[in-house]
């Protein structure tokens, strides 16, 4: 009898005519991403660029409930509690996948079915062709566990349109495929039942151009989401450089968007939403994906040492509670001086090829 190891039990990679086929096999756990799937993503990524009789590569998920359900932080959680050196092993290898993801040489088509948060995001919205279903919730929900949006997020983010970046990655909230693609998240609206027959004739493309040829012929309108519809309110109220004057505007105004927004925000960690919003100010003004990436990795090691993110996990994935008691607990209690040290140099920090 064969036996496989943990990597090719959580990822099964496939040929499939001319399409490499990576099926992410967590389903129980919504496929979260551990360190063994980080690697085996990124080695089957490898292999596929090779691979010259290889014409695209298609990510998928098992199971129904969605295509990953970002990183397995509870992992992380316990390894920091412990002092483990190898804790930050994890981000050091999903953060240049995420990068090798965006850099990949074939079309990269990404089916978005379900739930695609945090690493999810990472591995699914750099690639080349992202696809999202009328099951799709996406989000980047760190600020609700004390951490904030990493794999490549204060690069993406800051792209959407106005301050939607903004709202998204401050509150946390999960989106639908509508939003998703307004946001720069994803690209096409397919719906889930029409994605096997996709994926086979994906299987028959030979280039780029047969790539979207194949996926147009499946996709449709997504509708509007609430990012559109609010588009007005969230420029209005999100525009600004502080949380503070962020919280202002939304409680001077009189709508359920407003207010349901600001109740949101008030439960996420106060240093997690002063370091988001800093480092997407930061990434508005960056010049390339690496320097958000390091930067994000910087300021996730600073992470592991502080109180907020142990304090967020165990209250959503440990005891869950749901009560997470921040420290500080209120925004004023955040001062410049606690964000920056989260804000060191970070230059070649994982990518010493490509010094800043």
């Amino acid at each position: 009898m064969e036996l496989r190891t943990e990597a090719e039990v959580q990822v099964i990679v496939e040929k499939r005519q001319v399409a490499g086929i990576i099926s992410l096999n967590r389903p129980k756990a919504i496929n979260s991403l551990t360190l063994p799937m980080v690697r085996a993503l990124f080695q089957a990524l490898q292999r596929f660029e090779d691979d010259a009789g290889i014409s695209c590569v298609v990510l998928t998920g098992e199971g129904e409930k969605g295509l990953c359900a970002g990183g397995d932080v509870r992992v992380i959680h316990d390894l920091g509690k412990a002092g483990d050196p190898q804790v930050l092993d994890f981000w050091r290898e999903e953060f240049p996948l995420n990068y090798r993801i965006a850099r990949f040489g074939k079309p990269y088509v990404a089916f978005m079915d379900g739930i695609v948060m945090g690493g999810g995001v990472g591995i699914s919205a750099h690639g080349s062709h992202r696809i999202v279903t009328e099951r799709t919730r996406l989000a980047m929900p760190e600020t609700g566990i004390g951490y904030f949006p990493d794999v490549g997020g204060s690069w993406l983010l800051p792209k959407a349109p106005g301050e939607c970046g903004t709202w998204l990655g401050l509150t946390g909230n999960a989106v639908t495929a509508a939003d998703a693609i307004y946001a720069g998240f994803a690209d096409y609206f397919v719906p889930s039942d029409r994605l096997e027959a996709l994926m086979q004739d994906l299987s028959q493309t030979t280039d780029v151009e047969g790539v979207e040829a194949a996926i147009a012929a499946y996709a449709i309108d997504g509708g509007e989401g609430v990012l559109a519809a609010n588009r007005d309110i969230i420029d209005a109220t999100f525009r600004f450089d502080t949380v503070e004057e962020i919280f202002a505007a939304l409680s001077t105004r009189d709508d359920a968007f407003s207010r349901e927004t600001l109740e949101v925000l008030q439960k996420r960690s106060p240093t997690s939403l002063k370091l988001t919003l800093k480092l997407l100010r930061l990434g508005r003004e960056s010049a390339s994906l690496i320097e958000c990436l390091e930067r994000e990795f910087a300021a996730g090691t600073e992470m592991l040492r502080q109180h907020d993110f142990y304090e967020g996990v165990r209250a959503a994935l440990v005891d869950k509670d749901r009560n997470p008691r921040w420290r500080p607990a209120r925004l004023d209690e955040v001062r410049e001086e606690d964000i920056s040290r989260y804000l060191v140099d970070h230059s070649g920090n994982l990518f010493p090829e490509h010094r800043l």
